[in-house]
């Protein structure tokens, strides 16, 4: 219709997204051989093979912790320009980061019970990270108890770069308490009485591989997603205008 104009082309996915799709495939199928092939055994401490879920759990973590700062940012945008670009790559990284962040719990679990004997515990990192998975869901239900565009973006922003504020704390819980996670990158002030570590050399390859991989993922998904909540409200402006008729 004349004058009906949508907010994004419904276009299939570009160039650059397919790249990054075909990339995070490789890069995954990369990381697994290194994680089962080429990753010393046992250690990590030492849950014996089960140490191998290390790599992804850190990976999974680094990119859960790093969406929740990037939903952050896009709110920032969001609120100096008001532009529902922003709104909607703050909407997606969190919808991709609940993903990661949910991952980082399960695996933790997984690779918790041989090492330290149990699933879970009350340690307060553990239960800082599960509080972070809490705000990212209430985050998502926010949005959706929100049917104005603009009040939605807006108070979906501010709850983003409030809960951001968790990321740097969670960082250092294992550096200045005594956690039974111990400090991964660096020394903790815990590692002789539960066994922290930093990462040897000979890992470091296949972590930093492990965390470059879902790095990518995540920005495939992420610009995936971007591209269909384009495509949903470009729908959303066509169907308004053809009741308006």
């Amino acid at each position: 219709m004349q004058g009906v104009v949508p907010l994004a082309r419904p276009n299939r996915l570009d160039v650059t997204t397919r790249t990054l799709g075909v990339l995070a495939v490789a890069l995954v199928v990369l990381a697994l051989g290194l994680v089962f092939f080429v990753a010393p055994s046992g250690d990590v401490r030492s849950g014996g093979e089960a140490q191998r879920i290390f790599y992804f759990h850190i990976s999974s973590a680094w990119v859960g912790f790093g969406a929740w700062l990037l939903t952050a940012v896009f709110g920032i945008r969001y609120l100096q320009t008001r532009d529902m670009v922003w709104d909607r790559r703050a909407y997606a990284s969190a919808e991709v980061g609940v993903v990661f962040i949910t991952t980082t719990l399960l695996s933790g679990m997984l690779w918790g019970r041989p090492t330290w004997n149990t699933w879970w515990t009350w340690d307060f990192k553990l239960t800082l990270t599960a509080l972070q998975f809490l705000m990212y869901v209430a985050y998502l239900m926010l949005r959706s108890g929100i049917e104005n565009p603009e009040r939605r973006a807006r108070f979906a922003s501010v709850y983003g770069i409030i809960g951001s504020l968790t990321i740097p704390l969670n960082f250092v819980i294992s550096r200045v308490l005594q956690s039974i996670h111990p400090a991964v990158f660096g020394p903790s002030v815990n590692a002789a009485q539960q066994g922290g570590f930093g990462v040897s050399g000979d890992r470091m390859l296949v972590l930093v591989v492990s965390m470059v991989a879902l790095t990518v993922v995540y920005l495939f998904l992420v610009r995936a997603r971007i591209a269909l909540l384009a495509r949903e409200e470009a729908l959303s402006v066509r169907k308004a205008a053809l009741v308006e008729a």
